[in-house]
């Protein structure tokens, strides 16, 4: 690492509220029980486990208007944004637990804000098994776990876009999308249209994973605030099952690994997020389990002492 750790912050969001499939909400605590807290501690870092947020409960209702729970979706992305904003603030690095991946807007919302505030230039790893650039002209569903990116990029509903006053959140430019793999019809058009800078797994498969994470990590130096945004379902559902949106043919455990020590080894991840995790479709624990291991990874552990 180039850098001391700053103190961290778990702040749980155990909502299923923007998902397709019930039982996110009980990723924070399957973390907390597979020992995250006593991982990172074990590294020698400072943790604060702030416990849950609050929020409304699941309504579990179809689309209005082509958004499901969109009020109690903004309620609990404003409760995530005041609480990874207090942390930024306070100087500490929040770890939000989610929840599904609809919560990386209240938390990439504070994230800019705080860019903004310190001048900071804000770099987002988004890794995942999708593109999550949905909109309500181009899902069915109205889940909102799929629109995420899309909203902090300006495209979405004023309740998500103008979360934090301002809208866009983000620049395309700012976002760099690692493991894609299912991308929906419409949403390929908006992609393209955007500009997003996607490592969908056939790039990756072709030039391979390091040289995809050097190319996603290109630019980040001392004034770069990295915003790491894992969703579990990145990783291939062999290694890791306990997810509502299983999509075959992700980064295998070493490939994980890799992408986790590279960005370990810029010493500039400042804020991250770990979301999806569905217990109940998982194996005695096991992908919590992994998700702890990696981001041991991604706070320097490695298997011999490196420079």
């Amino acid at each position: 690492m180039s850098r001391r750790q700053p103190p961290v912050s778990l702040i749980g969001a155990p909502t299923d509220i923007g998902a397709g499939h019930r039982g996110a909400r009980l990723g924070p605590e399957a973390l907390r029980i597979a020992g995250l807290a006593e991982a990172l501690a074990a590294r020698g870092v400072e943790v604060a486990d702030r416990g849950n947020l609050d929020g409304p409960r699941n309504p579990w209702q179809p689309p209005q208007d082509g958004y499901r729970h969109l009020p109690e979706v903004a309620a609990w992305n404003r409760a995530v944004m005041e609480a990874v904003l207090a942390e930024l603030r306070a100087g500490r690095m929040p770890i939000l637990l989610g929840g599904d991946h609809c919560l990386g807007i209240g938390s990439i919302t504070a994230v800019a804000r705080h860019c903004r505030d310190t001048g900071k230039r804000l770099r987002v790893l988004w890794l995942d098994a999708h593109a999550d650039f949905n909109t309500s002209e181009v899902t069915p569903s109205g889940n909102v776990h799929g629109m995420p990116v899309a909203c902090l990029c300006g495209l979405g509903p004023r309740a998500l876009t103008h979360l934090g006053g301002d809208a866009p959140v983000l620049r395309p430019d700012q976002i760099r999308q690692i493991g894609i793999r299912s991308v929906d019809p419409g949403e390929k058009r908006l992609v393209k249209e955007h500009g997003l800078d996607i490592y969908d797994m056939r790039y990756i498969d072709e030039v391979g994973m390091k040289r995809a994470m050097e190319e996603a990590l290109d630019g980040v130096d001392e004034d770069t605030h990295l915003h790491v945004s894992f969703d579990v379902d990145f990783l291939d559902p062999g290694i890791a099952p306990g997810v509502g949106t299983t999509v075959p043919g992700g980064p295998n455990y070493r490939e994980a690994q890799l992408v986790m020590e590279m960005i370990a080894d810029t010493g500039r991840m400042a804020s991250l997020d770990i979301v999806e995790l569905n217990p109940l479709l998982d194996n005695r624990n096991e992908t919590a389990v992994l998700a702890v291991d990696l981001v041991e990874s991604l706070f320097g552990k490695s298997t011999l002492m490196r420079d």
